[in-house]
């Protein structure tokens, strides 16, 4: 089924001024955030999921943990950004957001910074980083995610190079591709876990603990 990008945008919600100015500026500024039809995915998940308290690895300038943040005016958004610029950008957009409040930014790498300490569980892990990293983003922060809770992992089909013959990707993404690849294999087979590949956006993987 191939469907049309302008049929695909009737079922796009309409968005705040910030939001808009948030996604020009990472246009313009070469800063990867969730495609549009894949963060609407996210947030109906979240919708029906009804999380508490989410833990978003990689804030970049702050787009997805503001959308999480507005969409679900109950929820505790903690975010993990190590880039100093996006930082500050991030900083400056969350400060205009009408949820700044329930959101919190911790800076430093995912793999150091201690989150447990101040926040020992989450309902919800959104996993947005260095692609070559989710195995070890996965092993630090699934055993703070409740029974039942659900981890939410962007970009896995990494613009087509995920579905190639390793011979045809790149030299230099060929390590950060086997390793999505390895942790797809793992994942999709491992016990604790139901997990479900969403074909939207850059590819979203949902995995649900049981």
């Amino acid at each position: 089924m191939n469907i049309s990008d302008s049929y695909i945008q009737t079922f796009i919600q309409p968005r705040s001024e910030l939001l808009m100015e948030m996604e020009r500026f990472a246009e313009e500024n070469h800063v990867p955030i969730m495609q549009l039809p894949a963060i609407e995915i996210l947030l109906q998940m979240l919708r029906i999921q009804q999380p508490s308290t989410i833990l978003e690895i990689g804030s970049a300038i702050g787009y997805s943990a503001i959308r999480m943040a507005e969409t679900l005016p109950q929820c505790q958004v903690v975010t993990i950004e190590r880039d100093a610029q996006r930082i500050q950008h991030a900083k400056q957009f969350i400060a205009q957001s009408v949820a700044k409040e329930n959101i919190e930014l911790l800076e430093g790498d995912a793999l150091e910074v201690d989150v447990e300490s101040n926040h020992p569980t989450f309902d919800a892990v959104f996993i947005d980083a260095a692609k070559g990293q989710y195995q070890r983003f996965f092993d630090k922060y699934s055993p703070l995610v409740r029974s039942g809770g659900i981890l939410y992992i962007d970009n896995m089909y990494m613009h087509g190079l995920s579905d190639l013959d390793m011979k045809e990707v790149p030299r230099r993404k060929r390590t950060m591709i086997r390793n999505l690849h390895h942790f797809a294999d793992w994942i999709i087979n491992h016990p604790d876990y139901k997990s479900t590949f969403f074909p939207v956006g850059d590819g979203l993987l949902i995995c649900i603990k049981r």
